[in-house]
């Protein structure tokens, strides 16, 4: 099968239009669910979904499908579906997600040229709200086709300005009907930009994902005394951004230790601090603290969580502090199927094309379609490991040699001659 390279590029391209923003560097959009420019990159889907000859629909809250049934497919048979998202967190690139998205197009049509003759029907898909930037925290639309979320609690999303999902959707003329069900599924492949260098830095075009990362985030506090900056003595004061600090750098050396003796993939990083009263003249009476900690190693999440409330107890004895540890997110890694894996493998290697194996640090839908059916999940070289920026960039020769390799696969599962 010939991937067309330059008709992928030029639908990433027009995808690219659609909350285009001006930037020094690079290609940018800025695309939220449910507003004018989701409803235009919507629409342009659409129209190049039924140009390839596919059955479109959209369902209750947005996601849409387009199904490939040729003659050759059981028109009952589980269907094999690849696809990812549309919509962008602010300022974004052009290529997280819409690369998956027409990737899983274009691999059709590369399947329509080459007169391959599937048994089982072909789904390309793009999911709602998969950054999470105005509804819910992200992977809304997955989360509703598997099931872990009911299409009226989705609906009921509000942004901040109070608007819901429901009536956003009802704007832009994409709420659809029934539920899109992932379970339904024989498999799922998702295509996407690595987001770091490991591709790059290996010269390798393709990666085949063992497993994504699990995530744990975790809320620390830490209580001190607000006090007078010039008139408390430096002795008699009880500060509570000083105790953050250490906190702060217990976790990096925690991370660090756990990837030199437990697993070299883990991370872990306090993002966020809420310091009180915040203001220059008053010692720092309470901070709260965002850690967010990854691994495809469940147990070497669990040390860093350990270790980082072994370092809440230390500040408390040294330093006079209260402290407070709350885990209120805790997701497991997802290993992704043998099954799908070895076809992206066989893929690659019927096209002469290298691949590799290795993680994902990020989230992406293929999280929640793994619980439900054989899932999959393949990268592209990210130039830099830059994304979610303007200046993300995989060169276009890259982007159609992984969608081959996605198309070789999806032949595969679908049982094409």
């Amino acid at each position: 099968m010939n991937v067309n390279r330059e008709r992928l590029r030029e639908d990433i391209e027009a995808n690219a239009e659609f909350g285009a923003i001006e930037t020094d560097e690079g290609r940018g959009r800025t695309v939220l669910t449910g507003t004018e420019t989701n409803r235009e990159a919507r629409e342009y889907l659409v129209a190049r979904l039924e140009d390839a000859g596919l059955d479109v629909r959209t369902d209750a809250v947005g996601n849409v499908a387009g199904r490939w049934t040729p003659d050759s497919a059981d028109p009952d048979a589980a269907p094999v579906a690849a696809g990812s998202h549309l919509d962008s967190v602010p300022e974004g690139g052009i290529f997280d997600g819409p690369l998956g998205v027409y990737a899983a197009l274009e691999a059709v049509r590369a399947m329509q040229d080459a007169g391959v003759e599937p048994s089982r029907p072909v789904e390309v898909v793009s999911f709602t709200e998969e950054e999470g930037q105005r509804f819910a925290s992200g992977l809304l639309g997955s989360s509703v086709a598997v099931g872990e979320r009911s299409v009226e609690e989705a609906l009921a999303l509000e942004d901040g300005d109070g608007t819901t999902l429901e009536s956003a959707l009802d704007a832009i003329g994409f709420r659809g009907e029934g539920r899109l069900d992932a379970s339904e599924w024989d498999a799922w492949l998702e295509l996407h930009v690595e987001q770091s260098e490991r591709l790059e830095r290996a010269d390798v075009p393709v990666g085949v994902v063992t497993s994504i990362t699990g995530i744990t985030h975790c809320e620390a506090v830490v209580r001190g005394e607000a006090d007078h900056a010039g008139a408390t003595p430096m002795g008699d004061r009880t500060d509570a951004l000083a105790a953050a600090s250490e906190f702060v750098l217990d976790v990096e050396r925690a991370a660090n230790e756990v990837v030199a003796d437990v697993s070299d993939t883990a991370v872990g990083t306090v993002g966020s601090l809420d310091v009180r009263p915040n203001a220059t003249n008053v010692v720092p009476g309470a901070v709260e603290m965002g850690v967010d900690i990854r691994d495809v190693d469940r147990e070497a999440m669990a040390e860093l969580v350990r270790r980082a409330r072994q370092s809440l107890a230390r500040l408390e004895r040294e330093r006079g502090v209260e402290t407070e540890f709350r885990r209120p997110f805790d997701l497991a890694p997802t290993p992704m199927s043998d099954r799908v894996r070895a076809s992206a493998r066989d893929a690659g290697g019927r096209a002469g094309i290298e691949t590799i194996d290795l993680h994902s640090g990020a989230a992406h839908d293929t999280m929640h379609v793994a619980g439900v059916t054989d899932a999959g999940l393949l990268f592209a070289p990210s130039r830099d490991g830059i994304s979610h920026n303007p200046a993300e960039w995989t060169d276009w020769e890259d982007c159609a040699t992984a969608t081959r390799v996605l198309a070789g696969a999806l032949a595969d599962l679908a049982g094409g001659e």
